[in-house]
């Protein structure tokens, strides 16, 4: 509990206290008001206080205004038990509500644990503590057990387990080595690791997070705003509703002090606490709550847009799949082992730094025995040619077989990066390399039409046969391939006039020429983890794994949230609005009133807290 809510508890207690003397007493005249008044000091003062310094900063009409007037009014007309109590329930929604707001914003503020205190700085040998901000780029710095990682870098020297929990949401932890890139503000669980820093503690991970966490209650809702925008106008009207329930009927009917008691009621009534807390702490939670989840929103107002998506178009390469490439398929020719075909593909491409090299030594496994390979020729745009056990081999694509197979070659219509092999000229077969897609991408796309998304879309640059086999893979709508980063900000523009008025279209990204798109997007999620600066920058929304099944999540995460913040608008509205009017025809006390108003505020605070807790 807070320095402020242990003050705020202790005046409720001393002030049902008081109340309760004043009850138990005997006592009249100036003594019963006297009694009465400190009793209402002690449990408003406070708010007594507030009105008056915000009517002296021309903030007259607000609900502190309202429940003053309301509380006096009943003093003035010696319902002295009816003020204290308006005041003593008033203060324990007060109470409620902060204990709520505290939690909420403690979802979010965890996050602010990332900020590193210190980094241990390597010189000459030698550590000392530094702040964060005065390492520079290429420098190298210590981070030992249990502690904070300060700067995003790579790993020189030591393997450790890093918790990557506060920025990814994900409780296993991974494996660090040498050649490891970290992120800032993960943890170092065991080891002592030697760190080269590759970016400056202003553009690092968590300095870019912490920005995005600071900032995201500057971009409201439009249901925020309209709140705003309600209260504005509502409170000045609903005290001039009262003024006029006090003054114009007992002008005709008489009874003054029933009719002043009825305007007291209404003002109580009235209080807008509800709406004006339960709103902004809906979406407080629903950010809080996905931040939990790994998944970092840069305001409300995009948590609300992301409730109404309807049309999702994906990038490929690094979104969909994983952007590195491995051994798909093996087609050896008749009287060729798998593994003999597989092992020449390895030794002939020993020497190759080209991804798709690489791919076939990691498929292979083995290690390499380079003293049965010479002479390795690489043939530009077509492959490559080595002696391995002093026969010729070719390794490469159909331009390369056509010159150097002489028989059993034919083309294959594998879809993929073809690599044919031929051993003196005599064809052994072929290898498929393909991009792998991510273990999930599939869930994540059919959880998206299972939500109820209309369309889903992939662009990506690469060839047609490679695009139409993933989104035929993955259950993708439309695929368009073969494009530029300008062809894909003009295609998302063509999509958007097809989606519905109040329809929004996201877009999925990681790449640097993603940014663009990014931007023009109704709402931009960018892939965090393994994503560009500028993809992360550009986008509203930053995932930070390189999971896809995130997106239907952050989907439902929005959706909830705002089927939250529907349900306190039109219950609160309602229930106040039911109540106003039996206040004012002197259907429900006072008393009633005051139980009306909290009851509303805590039933609404207690819904918009919901959007806190995450469902997977």
């Amino acid at each position: 509990m807070s320095k402020k809510q242990k003050k705020s508890l202790l005046r409720i207690l001393l002030g049902g206290a008081l109340l309760a003397l004043c009850l138990a007493l005997p006592l009249e005249g100036i003594w019963r008001l006297g009694a009465f008044l400190a009793a209402y000091l002690v449990s408003g003062g406070d708010v007594l206080w507030r009105a008056i310094r915000n009517i002296f900063r021309g903030q007259v009409f607000d609900e502190n205004f309202l429940m003053c007037l309301a509380t006096v009014g009943a003093f003035c007309t010696q319902e002295y038990m009816e003020g204290v109590l308006v005041m003593l329930l008033y203060q324990v929604g007060e109470l409620f509500q902060s204990y709520a707001v505290g939690k909420s914003r403690g979802a979010i503020s965890s996050l602010m644990d990332i900020r590193p205190d210190y980094a241990n700085l390597l010189e000459a040998g030698e550590t000392r503590q530094v702040d964060p901000e005065e390492v520079e780029i290429g420098q190298e710095i210590l981070v030992r057990a249990g502690e904070k990682i300060p700067l995003d870098g790579i790993v020189v020297e030591g393997s450790a387990a890093i918790d990557t929990s506060a920025l990814t949401g994900e409780s296993a932890p991974r494996e660090a080595e040498a050649g490891s890139e970290l992120l800032s503000g993960c943890i170092n669980l065991n080891g002592t690791l030697r760190l080269r820093v590759t970016k400056e503690f202003g553009e690092s991970t968590v300095s870019k997070i912490l920005d995005m966490v600071e900032n995201a209650s500057e971009k409201k809702a439009k249901a925020e705003d309209f709140i705003t925008r309600f209260a504005k106008y509502y409170t000045p009207s609903v005290v001039f509703a009262a003024l006029a329930l006090a003054v114009i009927p007992p002008l005709f009917l008489g009874d003054w002090s029933a009719w002043v008691s009825r305007a007291m009621s209404f003002l109580v009534i009235s209080c807008p606490c509800a709406l004006v807390i339960s709103v902004p702490l809906s979406y407080f939670g629903g950010i809080g709550g996905a931040s939990k989840a790994g998944i970092l929103v840069k305001g409300s107002n995009y948590l609300e847009a992301l409730s109404k998506a309807e049309i999702v178009v994906f990038d490929k390469t690094g979104t969909l799949t994983r952007g590195n490439f491995a051994l798909a398929e093996q087609a050896p020719a008749e009287g060729v082992a798998a593994q003999e075909l597989l092992e020449y593909a390895a030794l002939t491409e020993s020497y190759s730094t080209h991804p798709i090299a690489q791919s076939i030594r990691a498929a292979y496994g083995e290690e390499l025995d380079l003293s049965r390979v010479q002479d390795v020729r690489e043939i530009s745009g077509k492959g490559v040619l080595a002696q391995v056990d002093g026969a010729q081999i070719a390794a490469g694509n159909a331009k390369l077989m056509e010159e150097y197979c002489q028989s059993g070659y034919a083309p294959s219509e594998a879809v993929g990066s073809v690599v044919y092999l031929a051993r003196d000229g005599k064809y052994l077969g072929h290898l498929t390399i393909r991009d792998e897609i991510k273990e999930d991408a599939a869930q994540a796309i059919a959880e998206l039409k299972a939500a109820g998304v209309r369309q889903i879309i992939m662009l990506t640059g690469d060839s047609r046969a490679v695009a139409e086999d993933v989104a035929g893979k993955l259950g993708i709508d439309a695929v368009y391939a073969e494009l530029l980063p300008l062809d894909k900000v003009q295609k998302v523009e063509q999509l958007l006039e097809q989606k519905s008025g109040k329809g929004k279209l996201v877009f999925v990204g990681d790449g640097i020429n993603d940014a663009p798109v990014l931007t023009r997007a109704d709402i931009g999620i960018a892939m965090g983890a393994l994503g560009s600066d500028a993809a992360i920058e550009a986008a509203d929304i930053v995932l930070m794994t390189d999971a896809p099944s995130k997106i239907p999540q952050a989907i439902r995460i929005s959706r909830r949230t705002h089927r939250i913040v529907m349900q306190n608008i039109v219950f609160a509205l309602g229930v106040k609005g039911v109540a106003l009017v039996l206040g004012a025809f002197g259907l429900i006390h006072m008393l009633a009133a005051v139980f009306a108003d909290v009851g509303v505020s805590v039933i609404a605070i207690i819904n918009a807290m919901r959007a806190m807790k995450i469902r997977e």
